[in-house]
């Protein structure tokens, strides 16, 4: 029997339940990756598939890296081109919703299959090493003065560092709609920009600074967790007196069209990479906090937080 007519075949078994849907695994996963190599989703993705592989939830995973417009042009050709692929997945998050209320895209998530979230990476607010600021009360204080003289650096438009710009603002008194913020296409530029002293702060998951920040290169002033992350001596916001808290979640989704039971299967499958002591490694080794998160929850969370972010960024004027 042709490999494609056995997996139609358990397919139809699986939907009609006369076999376990444990029995339906993907042979092939192809993971949409709407972002260049080397950032956040692209790790995540490439950790998923190899948690997947290595736990036999597939047998394969093949990866397209897809950037662009915060992940609009990933999620339009993911839409497009993956119309009932049971086998298909991608990956998002926190910095996609903000990109989709910027850019008003001509496609929208909710074409695609909400699945699971995966995890979360608070953001570091780091100052280069010669800056005359010393601390984020510095930062505030001159940021309540003269709002646009602060100028943020960090990912593109609407990311998580963008919008806990906006917030910092508003719990200040200061003005959000009147933040400097610099965008920049991935983490090198802005990397480069907060070395050579063009942004007065940077902004990033924890992890795309930590060798800057152990060199003594960047000074790390504040992180945009709840609570101090783990083995980093770095205050919250909250500590400091800033009610601002948001993390960079990400998450995947599955394919537009796919059945009920493709989307169970296919979150089982996730789910079951998710406890594998590859995932664990990769949480680890990347400074990420265990977020899961599946099914109709996740699909709601998703909605409330499209919902915020939206509300925050039309008071900040980014809409």
């Amino acid at each position: 029997m042709r490999r494609d007519t056995f997996l139609k075949s358990m397919a139809a078994l699986a939907a009609t339940g006369a076999l376990p849907l444990s029995a339906f695994a993907a042979a092939n996963v192809k993971m949409m990756i709407p972002a260049n190599p080397g950032g956040g989703w692209d790790t995540t993705g490439r950790a998923l598939g190899k948690a997947l592989t290595d736990s036999k939830a597939a047998d394969t995973v093949t990866y397209d890296n897809k950037g662009g417009a915060a992940g609009a042009l990933g999620l339009a050709q993911f839409v497009n081109g993956s119309k009932g692929d049971p086998n298909a997945l991608m990956v998002m998050g926190a910095v996609m919703l903000g990109g989709l209320i910027t850019g008003k895209p001509p496609v929208s998530l909710s074409q695609a299959t909400p699945i699971a979230r995966l995890s979360s990476e608070y953001n570091v607010f780091v100052l280069p090493a010669n800056s005359p600021f010393k601390s984020m009360k510095d930062v505030v204080e001159q940021l309540k003065k003269d709002p646009g003289s602060v100028k943020w650096g960090g990912g593109s438009r609407g990311s998580t560092e963008h919008i806990a710009a906006a917030m910092i603002a508003q719990k200040v008194g200061a003005d959000p709609s009147k933040i400097n913020y610099v965008a920049f296409r991935g983490g090198g530029e802005a990397t480069a920009a907060i070395l050579g002293g063009n942004v007065t702060v940077g902004g990033s998951g924890y992890s795309e600074f930590a060798e800057y920040i152990k060199a003594g290169k960047m000074k790390a002033i504040a992180v945009t967790s709840g609570k101090r992350l783990p083995g980093v001596d770095v205050p919250t916001l909250k500590e400091q007196g800033i009610d601002v808290e948001i993390g960079n979640w990400r998450g995947v989704y599955g394919a537009p069209g796919i059945t009920d039971a493709q989307r169970k299967a296919l979150t089982d499958m996730v789910l079951a990479a998710l406890k594998s002591p590859t995932w664990a490694e990769a949480v680890k080794k990347n400074d990420w906090t265990p977020a899961v998160l599946s099914g109709d929850a996740f699909a709601k969370f998703v909605d409330d937080d499209f919902a915020s972010l939206r509300a925050t960024m039309v008071k900040s004027g980014m809409v």
